[in-house]
């Protein structure tokens, strides 16, 4: 199964996100946001893919957080939920992301790439 990968340059609508359904999931796209450059990896079958892909395009770890998007629930929604969101040493001990701040920074960052009707 071809699990498609994408950093976009410009916006996606829901329309775009059609080529995620069902490679790997139905209902989910896994996504990684870097916070430094407010940049956006989408898709793959791990976030560790998404992550991966955003290295290779000169992010640094330190700054990739990991999640889950709903674009197709009523209303679109997101959990910050990823192996790759473990850091004790960043003072975040699970796979959600417990920081509220930066929940929200994720989101907002999310949201202006992703045009959902949030």
């Amino acid at each position: 199964m071809d699990a498609p990968i994408v950093v976009p340059d410009t916006p996606l609508s829901l329309s775009d996100l059609e080529r995620f359904r069902g490679k790997p999931f139905d209902s989910m796209i896994k996504f990684v946001v870097d916070v430094e450059r407010e940049a956006v990896a989408l898709g793959g079958e791990m976030h560790a893919d998404d992550e991966l892909r955003l290295l290779e395009n000169g992010s640094k770890q330190e700054f990739l957080w990991g999640g889950n998007l709903y674009p197709w629930a009523n209303p679109p929604f997101i959990e910050y939920t990823s192996l790759i969101n473990i850091r004790p040493a960043s003072g975040n001990r699970s796979l959600m992301v417990e920081n509220q701040e930066l929940r929200e920074r994720l989101g907002a960052i999310l949201q202006r790439w992703i045009q959902l009707p949030w």
